[in-house]
C-alpha cells in the first residue's frame, strides 16, 4: 500500500507541476466567463495566495474581513488592465510566488499591521496576479466575461479562506485553533517557496 501511495504521489506530481509551471500560458483563445473562473482555481500559486488573503483577513477580524479582500480584487483588476494594455511589470512570476511566501508568513506570524498598510501590501501582491491574468485577456474571445469570471473566482477564494479560518476557530477553540491557523499559513508559505524555485 505504501509503495502504491508513493507511486501515485510521484505520478500526480508529474501531472500537476508542469501544469502549475504553465498556468499563465495556457492560451485563452475562445475563453469567456468559465475560463476566467477556472484560471485562478487551476493555478496553485493564485489559489494559495487568494486563500491566504482570506485567512489573514479572518485572523485580523473587524474591518479587515472585507477590506483586505476588496483591496486585493480592486488592485488585481488594475493589474489586469495593465497586462491588457501591454504595460510590463518586472519579474511577474517571481512576484506571484513571492506573494504566496509573504502572505503565508503573515498568517503564520499572525502579523498585526495597521489596516492601511495591510491593504497596501495585499494590493501590491494583487497587481502581479492581475497582470498575469491581463496578459492573456486580449486572446480571449470575451475579455469582459473572462475578467468578470476571474474576479468572482478570486472573491470566492477569499471567502473560502475566511470560512476556513472561522471553522478552525470553531472546531478548535482558543489557542489550538490559532496555532492550527498559523500552521496553515506556514504550509502556504512553504508552498510559495517551492513555486519560487520553479519560477
Amino acid at each position: 500500500m505504501k509503495r502504491f501511495s508513493l507511486a501515485s504521489a510521484v505520478a500526480l506530481a508529474g501531472v500537476v507541476l508542469p501544469a502549475v509551471a504553465d498556468a499563465h500560458s495556457f492560451g485563452a483563445h475562445d475563453a469567456g466567463f468559465v475560463h476566467g473562473v477556472l484560471h485562478p482555481i487551476g493555478g496553485l500559486d493564485h489559489l494559495l495566495a487568494m486563500v491566504a488573503v482570506g485567512l489573514w483577513a479572518a485572523q485580523r477580524g473587524g474591518a479587515a474581513l472585507w477590506a483586505l479582500p476588496a483591496a486585493f480584487v480592486t488592485a488585481m483588476v488594475g493589474g489586469g488592465l495593465l497586462g491588457m494594455a501591454g504595460v510590463g511589470l518586472p519579474a511577474v512570476e517571481l512576484g506571484i510566488a513571492g506573494s504566496v511566501v509573504a502572505l503565508g508568513a503573515l498568517v503564520a506570524t499572525q502579523a498585526c499591521l495597521s489596516l492601511p498598510v495591510s491593504m497596501a501590501a495585499v494590493a501590491l501582491f494583487a497587481l502581479f496576479h492581475g497582470h498575469a491574468h491581463g496578459v492573456e485577456m486580449p486572446e480571449a474571445a470575451q475579455p469582459l466575461l473572462y475578467g468578470l469570471g476571474f474576479a468572482l473566482a478570486t472573491a470566492a477564494l477569499h471567502g473560502a479562506g475566511v470560512a476556513a479560518a472561522l471553522s478552525l476557530r470553531g472546531l478548535a477553540q482558543g489557542r489550538t485553533g490559532a496555532l492550527a491557523l498559523r500552521g496553515l499559513g506556514a504550509v502556504i508559505g512553504l508552498g510559495g517557496v517551492a513555486l519560487a524555485a520553479l519560477a
